[in-house]
């Protein structure tokens, strides 16, 4: 306000100033107008004098009466714009609260004192008479507008320090309207039944019946708890539509359906599971829907019984995955992804196969398995491989390789696969679908949009966005397993797989199945009984698998360093001076699991990269692939790890007992 009146008095003073010029410019000409008068007739000029000397008096009398009266209009101005400021401080919305030098309420505005109703404040500290208040300003940025909830109301909190001022402005209408707006966006769903077909494969169409209308009814009654609307778009797919509001009511739940379904099928011998994808977040339906489908094949890929609700470039959030996967694929299926790898392998002029970083002999096996089916199929595939970072029993697998110059020829390093590499190639990543975490990030980046994953970890997050085509089965014991189902359909008039070659499958199918006794399914037996029959050597699987004394002795002292996490999970931190391999790592997890009452284990160790990493294995009633994906990596229900940067062990050990005890959530429980 007083910016305002300066700049009227201003206007005003610049006015009258120009009146006053005028005036004079006036006088100036009415002299010289006497002047010539005079020099033509004194008589005239006299009359003239005269003339002019009234017309003076009244230009002045007049310029008195309008600086009177601009005077008082300004005055007067002055008044009400003072008067005004103050009845705004005392009476308009905005609360203004005074306060001295310790804190204690040296005055507040009326509008504000009708918030502690009839509570006498004045001089007694902000702390003393309400610290949610004092907290919020403690808390607030000086002289940043920042939005915060007190006593039930919504304010526009501003603090002022230089002169102890806190500025409160009631924005609980429009804050209610923001927020009914948030809680009526559109989240889009869609329910898949996992393993309806295998399970109904077997049933009378009476259980058939019985088991839709259970499962529909079922549906029914949870969607019209949390207000959502369902509807049913085939025998084993859903849709559903719900507010914001209704998914956050849901999240808090848990997805408790699942359990739900899962646990009264299981009870009458036809186990149910369910694969939920929500999407929110989008104004566009479209993108929306999209979304949802995407979420929901992120569901399947990471093996179903789960839910993923994400929005467009948010991380995902997943619930359920509690259970290990159930046993969907078919030699349909895999008859199906072989003869379509075979057109794809047609199509490109050459094929790149490599796997993950430290690759095991599930991930080299893997390799050698698919540059036999190239072979069968007449083309050029070449195995990316860093030779320089490979664990010993890798190395011996290579050291044996070199009987067999035709593979020693097909392994390049990732450089010289660069070089080869053209526009028509073929990727495939196997064992692994995160680039990240890929041989060659720098292939898979030159050839992304020509990439085919075969894998049997679960799905994560990060994936290719275009894949030409995905074959991820979280039931299969290995890679190689997967492989091995396609030499069935491969021409029988080919070179067949060589021992050696399947001596390295069956090996990586050992080793991940930790002899036979996790992930193992009739399938796997088959598979081995094959690369059996092939000529893989027993006695070679056994001297491949065999460890040095160093890192015996390693496994050994990690073990000897084991604490306990709530009686049933076991725990060990590495010193933080000293590396570690991270098969040492993983075979002292593995280890862990033999004792009596342990469920799960956790071996965290420097590795030789200067990351911290997490080996985590447990016997499946404890999730371990949530608690490691909570800290960045990954894996199987039982089988999962993680490396983190920039951390030292005991921070790393930390952060893990956090999630174990429940202090920091994990991405679902």
């Amino acid at each position: 306000m007083n910016k305002l009146f300066s700049r009227f008095a201003v206007s005003e003073f610049l006015q009258n100033r120009r009146l006053r010029g005028i005036a004079l410019m006036t006088a100036g000409l009415a002299i010289l107008g006497i002047v010539l008068s005079f020099l033509l007739n004194w008589i005239f000029g006299i009359v003239v004098l005269v003339l002019v000397g009234l017309a003076t008096l009244g230009v002045f009398n007049t310029m008195a009466e309008i600086g009177a009266d601009t005077t008082q209009y300004i005055s007067d101005l002055s008044f009400r714009i003072q008067q005004g400021g103050q009845e705004a401080l005392i009476r308009m919305p905005p609360g203004v609260m005074i306060l001295g030098d310790s804190d204690q309420v040296e005055w507040l505005n009326p509008y504000l004192q009708h918030y502690f109703e009839d509570q006498n404040i004045l001089g007694r500290p902000l702390a003393d008479v309400d610290p949610e208040l004092s907290q919020l300003v403690t808390a607030t940025a000086p002289k940043t507008l920042t939005t915060v909830k007190w006593r039930d109301y919504r304010f526009t909190l501003y603090v002022q320090p230089d002169f102890h001022a806190v500025y409160l402005y009631d924005v609980t209408h429009y804050q209610l309207i923001q927020e009914q707006y948030d809680n009526e966006k559109i989240a889009i769903g869609q329910i898949f039944l996992d393993n309806y077909d295998e399970i109904t494969q077997s049933m009378t169409d009476q259980d058939i019946s019985n088991l839709r209308n259970y499962v529909t009814n079922e549906l029914s009654s949870w969607v019209q708890q949390f207000d959502m609307y369902l509807k049913q778009l085939d025998d084993d797919h859903y849709f559903i539509l719900a507010y914001a509001k209704s998914l956050a009511a849901i999240e808090a739940d848990k997805f408790k359906i699942l359990d739900t379904i899962r646990e009264t099928t299981s009870k009458q011998n036809f186990p149910l599971t369910l694969s939920i994808g929500i999407a929110y977040g989008d104004p566009n339906l479209n993108k929306l829907a999209d979304q949802a489908q995407s979420n929901l094949d992120l569901a399947l890929g990471r093996g179903g019984d789960q839910v993923v609700v994400k929005a467009a470039d948010q991380e995902a959030r997943y619930y359920g995955g509690k259970t290990n996967p159930m046993e969907k694929r078919t030699r349909v299926r895999a008859r199906m992804i072989s003869q379509a790898l075979q057109e794809l392998m047609n199509e490109s002029d050459q094929i790149f196969v490599q796997g993950h970083t430290q690759p095991d002999m599930d991930s080299l096996g893997a390799c050698l398995g698919i540059r036999r089916i190239a072979k069968m199929n007449h083309k050029t595939c070449w195995i990316v491989l860093d030779q320089e970072t490979v664990h010993s029993d890798v190395q011996r697998l290579l050291d044996d390789l070199q009987d067999y110059p035709d593979i020693v020829d097909a392994i390049i390093s990732p450089k010289r696969a660069l070089e080869l590499a053209t526009d028509q190639s073929m990727l495939l990543m196997v064992d692994h679908s995160k680039a990240s975490i890929s041989i060659s990030s720098d292939l898979y980046h030159r050839l992304e949009n020509r990439v085919m994953i075969i894998d049997h970890h679960r799905r994560g997050e990060e994936f290719p966005e275009n894949p030409l085509l995905v074959y991820i089965e979280p039931y299969a014991s290995s890679t190689c397993e997967l492989i091995t189902e396609m030499f069935e359909y491969q021409s029988q008039e080919s070179e067949p797989i060589n021992k050696v070659e399947a001596t390295a499958m069956l090996t990586g199918i050992f080793v991940d199945t930790k002899h036979f006794s996790l992930r193992t399914g009739t399938r796997t037996f088959d598979a081995a009984s094959y690369l059996r029959s092939a000529g893989a050597d027993a006695i070679k699987m056994q001297q491949y698998m065999k460890e040095n004394v160093d890192s015996y002795l390693q496994r050994n002292h990690l073990i000897e360093l084991v604490e306990f996490v709530n009686e049933d999970i076991a725990l060990v931190a590495g010193e933080d001076d000293q590396t570690y391999d991270p098969v040492t790592a993983a075979q002292a997890a593995d280890d862990l699991l033999n004792m009596s009452g342990v469920d799960a284990s956790f071996v965290i160790t420097r590795r030789a990269d200067g990351r911290v990493g997490i080996s985590a294995r447990s016997l499946g009633r404890i999730n371990v692939q949530l608690t490691m994906e909570a800290m960045g990596g990954g894996g199987h229900l039982s089988n999962a790890a993680t490396q983190i940067s920039d951390k030292t062990v005991a921070e790393v050990k930390q952060q893990l007992l956090d999630i174990l005890n429940h202090k920091q959530d994990p991405v679902t429980e």
